[in-house]
């Protein structure tokens, strides 16, 4: 459907319900027909913590502004595959790749501008943020997606030796070897009088959280400087304004060297249709986040100049994250993780002001597609019931989607979707100017199929959304 207007609750709703925007397209993919299901998938940002994988990325970024150094080996493309310890995302180039392609097809079917190739997956003037390099719960890292254990039998043999000692540990090994030494040099000559080194007493080592990673103070003569800022997309700040042909020219040559488009598109204005237009209203309520709710882009400006742009919407609940381009002359950096361990500490950081803000919305999760799954490696995470509309843990989910693309995630056989509709002749409708209810509105009409598509509307968005947006019939 394409959206003229819309509140951030009722987007909130809606995603929460399968929908996703590209611009001012929101659509909601047919799951149970679909090749390629596309489930909803939520990181709890709150409880995040970094695995292995995502501690290198911000190391190498660290790295790279505090000496200039530029890893080896990290150019272009990262690996796709999970490793059986932990699995990271490629580069963001990819992190929507299929989200990107079905909202270009469709944008391109109404605008007639776009080409059908492409991928797809923040503060007002005023209060534009700006998060300089120099400014917990525990969580492992991520699981394989399809982790097996496999349990064999032992083979049959002789046991264990008892003509030797038992098998020790080398920690074990190292302290007798010290107790024996200190033995040696006691005055006594032995065990008389001597006291055994203590064991100190030391908590188990904290893992540093990704705030202290990404945060990590740099030496004053460092190489580089970053900066990340939050500007109103839409409507437009004069930050905004005033950085835009910047930005695309940006995004221009992302598309050129990651996606071979040609030199003379996207145009502009298919650059602002697709990711700078929204129909998001802002909102700026005095319990909400500084910037207020809305669309924005979340630059990163390195040594003065843009080199990525994150396309994000604040939402009452959320930060879901729409698109991301950058300079492919830094593709080394990883950018693409980069930018979402940011966008969750970004996260975190509105929760700080606005409580009920803690999820990060990462898109489409699509575990029939290899180098999509890496999402669900940002733990903990949930993914959406199809069918019923509730979050279940992606720890959950996995078994039933090694079996069948399409799952329902629910595993209660009597649970129904709660915000379903109800009562269709309450579905608010603008027509002629006039806002009527459906029930008053169909009386009017006797084209064949207006019902029908009025009715699946319904259902779609539910109820609480079809009373308060209004479906404009001509």
């Amino acid at each position: 459907m394409w959206a003229h207007s819309m509140t951030v609750q009722d987007y909130q709703d809606l995603i929460d319900r399968g929908w996703r925007r590209s611009g001012r397209y929101v659509y909601k993919p047919v799951m149970n027909q679909t090749c390629c299901p596309q489930y909803t998938i939520r990181c709890r940002s709150l409880q995040f913590q970094p695995s292995k994988s995502h501690k290198k990325v911000l190391k190498k970024m660290l790295k790279f502004l505090a000496k200039g150094e530029i890893s080896k080996g990290n150019c272009e493309d990262e690996p796709m595959e999970p490793s059986m310890e932990d699995a990271v995302a490629g580069d963001m180039a990819l992190i929507n790749k299929l989200d990107l392609q079905c909202d270009l097809n469709l944008q391109e079917s109404l605008e007639r501008e776009v080409k059908k190739k492409g991928k797809s997956t923040k503060k007002e003037e005023s209060n534009e943020f700006i998060q300089s390099q120099d400014k917990n719960e525990e969580l492992g890292s991520g699981e394989p997606s399809h982790a097996v254990d496999v349990h064999t039998a032992p083979k049959p043999g002789k046991g264990a030796d008892l003509s030797k000692p038992p098998c020790r540990k080398a920690k074990e090994i190292r302290k007798e070897r010290k107790r024996l030494k200190l033995m040696q040099q006691s005055p006594a000559g032995g065990p008389e009088g001597f006291q055994a080194p203590r064991e100190p007493k030391t908590k188990p080592n904290q893992p540093k959280s990704l705030e202290e990673l990404i945060f990590e103070s740099l030496p004053e003569d460092a190489s580089h400087k970053l900066e990340v800022r939050v500007v109103r997309s839409s409507p437009p700040s004069s930050q905004f304004k005033a950085t835009m042909l910047e930005s695309y020219q940006v995004y221009k040559r992302y598309q050129m060297v990651i996606h071979n488009h040609s030199p003379d598109e996207p145009t502009v204005s298919q650059f602002t249709g697709f990711l700078c237009t929204s129909p998001l209203e802002p909102e700026n309520p005095p319990n909400g986040p500084d910037c207020g709710y809305g669309s924005f882009h979340q630059q990163y400006w390195l040594d003065g100049k843009i080199i990525a742009v994150g396309v994000i919407d604040i939402l009452p609940y959320c930060v879901s994250s729409v698109y991301l381009y950058y300079d492919p002359d830094y593709s080394f950096l990883s950018l693409g993780v980069y930018s979402a361990l940011r966008e969750i500490a970004f996260t975190r950081q509105l929760h700080e002001k606005a409580s009920q803000l803690s999820y990060y919305y990462m898109g489409f999760y699509i575990h029939s597609c290899p180098k999509m799954r890496y999402k669900g490696h940002y733990r903990p995470s949930d993914l959406l019931c199809p069918e019923t509309y509730v979050w279940v843990p992606i720890e959950q989910c996995l078994p039933s989607l090694e079996n069948s693309k399409y799952c329902r995630f629910n595993q209660d056989p009597e649970a129904a979707d709660e915000g379903r509709s109800r009562d269709p002749d309450r579905l608010q409708v603008l027509y002629k100017k006039a806002i009527l209810p459906y029930g008053v509105f169909k009386q009017q009409q006797r084209e064949p199929g207006e019902e029908a598509a009025v009715l699946q509307y319904a259902s779609l968005v539910g109820q609480a959304c079809s009373e308060r947006m209004l479906l404009f019939r001509n």
